[in-house]
Formats: structure tokens, sequence, C-alpha cells
């Protein structure tokens, strides 16, 4: 038996005494006694999440080595931190926090960019045992506000702006029109003032941060319940209540912990550089608090893969700060491949410290798979998780054993994680048959145990389907290696630039238009993004509108009320859906028509002639 396939079993079989195990790895308050029970993992347990990212490494004597890089290349400055600098910051930000009145459970939401302050202010709330919810920065006001309704902050963290390559991106304005259309009022507003747009405040409700900060005493950790949540996260483009997704702190940090030797063969002390924002799952995870728990050194990027200045901007990066391990997203890369097919750019630099490139957030595609081996001469890692798992569920576990590589796979399931492909009767496919992909019950450590909110609404969404199981949303098969493929999604969720973006949400917003009478939005492949959405619209009864102006009408509703992260832009004017008898929009059939692959009208379809007009539109 190989040294994974051991590892393997063994968390398949014994997952009370491997989980147990590897939650010696973090600090506790009180050490669990009872591993798993009804559901939850290490329910008597308490510990602090911040006093093992930070507090821990500082009282064994590493207080001076490097835990965040801060390389912003769209203002110029680099900045570092050592364990013991971030102590005391995020000390004093806690205390800020402690002053406004914050206390252990209740909720921060952090509007922010890519500055230290944003994961200072995680990390803080963490030490107060406060439930931290990250927006990301490029989101609307709208979509900002049904969040702040849902998750009730007693305080807003924010800034007066984020920065572009070519523009400034006033965030202030958008929190303050976001605050106008909540019905939920935080009690204060933080406001990092940053020189590039300084925000005018709200007197009364508003504070500069950095004077808020200079005022408050450092604050201690609070210990808290193992079970008790971390963080909220919500799902992109989610309409109507949100989708937040828990994560509790016990089976968080001793999964994330687990993850960055097992998974990403990393040790202390090394740097490693996950290329994504703190606002996404990769962010919370593989920024902030999987590097810091396991004591290795952060970067903190504020830029792009290209265009900041140029093509060869990740491997300065990598070079300069000597980056061990590399995490991004195909589409980063692909990015890059359009810039500088030759690679000339990374000739630049010298990248033979790079060990290991990960890559998530979309399915890898074999030539850029092929096109970055090539280049970087090292292993390109293909790897799937979801905001939901909050960690890798499939992957080549190079601090196990490596894995031969299969282009287009993300290799094999991580320990804890029981795969299945399993047909709509819940019967498991053989090898290379397509089917839902399903995880078998317990979900491992550091995986959501709920909604946030809404038990009821988790459970409908992803344990009602396959009982017994937890339904990942995704398609794919195993083959006789028992490697997984994952083929896409099963349901209406797009992925763009390794953003998961909702269709529904989007047709919301394009039937609000006055000349609409309905639509449809699908996901359409593209060479460097990954998806891009698609729409149709059928147009109102007299409504004679030339369609180039539809569709600049629609693309500004969707920017202003979800964001410019939809990149949407095409919308196709059709004189009809094609529909089921029942009503229902035969999208799948309609993405097939796109991507050119051959379809057949289903039997239940009312107007066959209506998918001869998508074929003709397209």
């Amino acid at each position: 038996m190989s040294a994974y396939d051991a590892v393997y079993q063994r968390s398949i079989v014994e997952p009370e005494a491997f989980w147990g195990e590897a939650a010696q790895g973090v600090e506790w308050d009180v050490a669990p006694a009872t591993v798993f029970d009804d559901g939850r993992w290490f329910v008597d347990g308490r510990l602090n999440t911040c006093h093992n990212a930070v507090d821990r490494h500082v009282a064994t004597g590493r207080g001076e080595q490097t835990a965040l890089i801060y390389d912003s290349p769209v203002t110029g400055v680099v900045r570092r931190y050592s364990y013991a600098e971030l102590l005391e910051s995020v000390a004093r930000t806690a205390g800020m926090l402690c002053d406004l009145g914050v206390v252990a459970g209740d909720t921060v939401v952090i509007y922010m960019p890519m500055v230290p302050e944003a994961v200072i202010g995680m990390l803080a709330c963490a030490r107060l045992g406060a439930v931290h919810s990250v927006v990301f920065g490029g989101f609307a006001a709208n979509e900002l506000a049904v969040r702040i309704d849902h998750a009730r902050p007693k305080v807003v963290l924010s800034a007066s702006c984020g920065i572009e390559p070519t523009r400034i991106v006033p965030y202030k304005p958008l929190l303050d029109a976001a605050l106008e259309q909540a019905g939920h009022r935080p009690a204060r507003c933080v406001i990092l003032q940053r020189p590039e747009a300084p925000a005018d405040l709200v007197e009364g409700r508003d504070l500069d941060w950095a004077e808020a900060v200079r005022d408050a005493a450092p604050a201690g950790c609070v210990s808290v319940a193992a079970t008790d949540p971390l963080y909220i996260l919500y799902t992109s483009g989610t309409t109507g209540v949100p989708k937040g997704v828990v994560r509790d702190n016990g089976g968080h940090a001793v999964a994330l912990h687990w993850s960055m030797s097992h998974v990403y063969g990393a040790a202390p002390g090394e740097v490693y550089w996950a290329a994504s924002d703190v606002g996404w799952v990769v962010g919370h995870s593989y920024i902030v608090y999987a590097p810091l728990l396991a004591g290795c050194t952060t970067v903190l990027y504020e830029g792009k893969p290209v265009g900041t200045p140029d093509p060869g901007a990740f491997w300065r990066v990598v070079a300069t700060h000597g980056v061990r391990t590399l995490f991004t997203a195909p589409t980063a890369l692909r990015a890059i491949k359009k810039d500088d097919p030759s690679g000339n750019f990374a000739q630049k630099w010298d990248l033979s410290g790079l060990r290991y490139l990960f890559m998530a957030g979309e399915r890898l595609d074999p030539d850029t798979y092929h096109w970055a081996s090539d280049l970087l001469g090292i292993p390109v890692i293909d790897h799937w998780w979801q905001t939901e798992t909050g960690w890798p569920i499939a992957a080549n576990c190079v601090g196990i054993e490596p894995l031969p590589i299969k282009p287009g796979s993300p290799t094999r399931p991580v320990p804890g994680w029981d795969v299945r492909v399993l047909d709509p009767a819940g019967e498991e496919c053989p090898p290379g048959v397509e089917g839902a992909v399903a995880i078998r019950l317990p979900l491992p450590p550091g995986a959501l145990p709920t909604l946030y909110r809404d038990d009821a609404r988790f459970a409908e969404s992803y344990l009602s389907r396959y009982p017994g199981h937890y339904l990942t949303g995704d398609g794919g098969f195993l083959d006789d290696d028992g490697y997984l493929f994952v083929m896409g999604r099963i349901d209406d969720v797009i992925n763009v630039a390794g953003h998961r973006l909702s269709t529904g949400a989007m047709e919301e917003v394009i039937a609000a238009h006055p000349d609409v009478a309905e639509c449809a939005v699908i996901g359409v492949d593209d060479e460097l993004k990954g998806q891009l959405p698609l729409g149709f619209v059928v147009l109102k009864a007299g409504a004679d509108r030339d369609p180039a102006d539809v569709e600049r009408e629609l693309s500004a509703m969707v920017r202003d009320r979800i964001g410019p992260v939809a990149a949407f832009r095409r919308a196709v004017v059709v004189g009809r859906l094609p529909k089921t008898r029942s009503g229902k929009i035969l999208r799948a059939t309609m993405r097939d028509i796109a991507a050119g692959r051959d379809y057949r009208a289903p039997s239940t379809i009312e107007d066959p002639a209506a998918l001869t007009e998508i074929a003709d539109a397209l």
C-alpha cells in the first residue's frame, strides 16, 4: 500500500483517531476529550484562532520572523510585518473593536481592498471571538447592503478606496449607498483613509482607522468553543436571502494547519503565496489563516497578474520574496500566457526557489497546465475545493506522497474526504461514467457545519438530494485509478475568473429592464476567464429597440447591481426562449448550442424551432 493510500484509508476508516492526532498541531485552552459527536468536531474543546495564528509563534521565540509581506505594485509600497509586529497591530485593532462594544459572538463586516489592515481586522475579530464577514470590494452597493442586513454587524471596517491598475475605486460612497439601502444600522464604521482618495466621514458614525487604533489599548485573546463561528462568507451572486457559509473555530484551525504540510508540503518559515483576494475563500484560508497557523510567511498582493506593470508581475513577486509555493487560479495563468506566450518575462527573474504551483478556482485546462509546466519546470498541481468546504477536497498531496499528474484532473481525494460519484438514483457510478460528485458524511473538520441563520436551507441545499451525502453541485467522474475529473456545475452557478456567480442573480437584474419580457443567462467557455455569462432576452411587444443599445444597457445594469466581477457584456435578443411544456427553460441545451456541441431537443420541448432560433442568433 502506498503512503497516500495508507493515510487516506485511515482517515476514512478511523476518522476520530486521525483527526484527534491532527488536533495536536494546534494549541487548545481546553483540549477536546470528544473528537466527534452528532456531526460536530471537537465539541468540548476551547481555543482561540488568533492565538494559534499569531501569539503562539511569538511565544515560542519566532517573533522576529516575517509573518506578512504586503506587496502593492499599484501604490509602489512593499511592507513587511514580523510576527511580533503583526501581534501588536492585531491586539490594538482588537482593542479598538472592544472600545466600540464588540464582544464574542458579535458580527463585523469587512469591506476592504487588499491592504494589511484587512488581514489585521480579520485576526482582530478572531482574537475577540467576534464573527467577521468579509465582502469582496468589487461588489456593488446593493450586494453589500444585502449582506449587511443578513449579518447585522455591530461595526463595519472599510477603506476610503481601492486601487486598480488604471483607476481609483472609491469605496466609501459605495458603503454609504449600501447603508442607505440596508435596514440594519451598524453602530460604527471605521474607515482606513488612503492618501490616493481620502473620504468624507459621517459625524457620529464614522471613525478614522488610524486615530481609533492609536487611542486603543491592546486586547488579549478570548477563549471560544471549538464549535463557535469564526466567520461568515457569503457565496457570490446570491439572490433573495443570502447563503452565508459558516466556518467554526476548532475544525477550521485543525484542518488548515494539517493541510499546509500534508497537501501543500509547506514548512514553518517558508514563504507561501496565494495570489487571490481576502474577499474569497482562498483568501480566508490561504492568505490569512492557514499560512499563519503553520508559521509560514504569507504574501498579500495588491496587483494583477498583468498590467502591474507587465506579465512578469507574478514572477517578480516570487523572485523578490523567495516564494516557495504559489497558489493561483488558471485565469491568472491564461492572462499571463495571453500577453507573454513565450514566457519571456519569466526568464528575467530567478525562479529557482519556486517548488510548486498549485491551481484552483476553476478547472485547469490541459493547455494551460502544459504551458505552465514547460515554462517553470516544476510540478503544476490542479486541486479542487469550494467556498463551502474551506480547504481542498481533491489534490495531489505532495506532503504525503506526490502522485503522477493527469492533466485535467485534481488527482485523488484528500484524506478526510470520502468522494463518491452518484447517478440520479443515488447509486455509485462505475469508473469513467459521469454523475453528481458527492461527499459521504460526515464531512471532515473545516467544512461548513451549517448556513448562517438557516439550518433548514443548509440541509435542503446540500444534504437532501442524496441522504447520507453532501452534494457538491459539481458533476464529474472517477477513473480506474481513482482520479477525480470535475467537469462543471450542475446548477446555475458559473465560474468567471475563479469567482462563483449565479446566473439567476444576473437574470433577476436583466428582468428588471423595462423592455425585457423574459431572459436566460448561461455560462459559456472563455479562453481567458474560464467562463463568461451570455444572456438571451425576449423583448416586450412593441419594444422596437436597437439590440446593441439593449445590450449596453443590460451590461451597465449588471455591473451596477452585481459588480464588474460578473463580466456581463453580451446579450442576444431573440424572439422566444426554448422551454419544456411545463415552462422550464432549457439552459443545458442552450449551453450545448453555445459551445458548438451536438444537442438533441428534449421530448418535452414546447417549440423545437426555438432552439433553431438560438443557434441562428449565435
